[in-house]
């Protein structure tokens, strides 16, 4: 299954590296920007989610999230900046390397970034 919908709006998203171009090692050691298959410049942003608690609650340890964003998500997303995901999705994968191993997880890509509400 790809591109699954995700709700995050439980969590507190917070960035700890701003986004920058989402960048790929060559065969011959080079660094390309990642494109997708449009041709449009893919981009990358690493955030801190924690849950969302009540008052008295406490919420247990959070957890670093790596997006890959769509588009350029503009300016004003420095870090420790609270956000929301645009259009947030979710992708599992798997790679078999040669020696029968195998690694599994799962990948977040969103529209962009929005910055988060704070009425909540």
């Amino acid at each position: 299954m790809k591109d699954i919908p995700v709700n995050l709006g439980g969590y507190k998203l917070t960035v700890v590296e701003a986004p920058a171009p989402k960048m790929r090692e060559t065969k011959d050691g080079a660094m390309e920007p990642v494109v997708d298959r449009n041709g449009v410049q893919q981009f990358v942003v690493a955030l801190f989610a924690k849950l969302k608690v009540g008052p008295g609650e406490r919420a247990p340890k959070g957890e670093e999230l790596r997006v890959t964003l769509t588009c350029d998500p503009g300016e004003g997303f420095a870090e420790d900046t609270r956000v929301e995901l645009v259009d947030a999705r979710l992708n599992s994968y798997q790679i078999d390397s040669p020696d029968g191993r195998s690694i599994s997880g799962v990948s977040f890509k969103a529209m962009g970034l929005k910055p988060a509400r704070t009425d909540k």
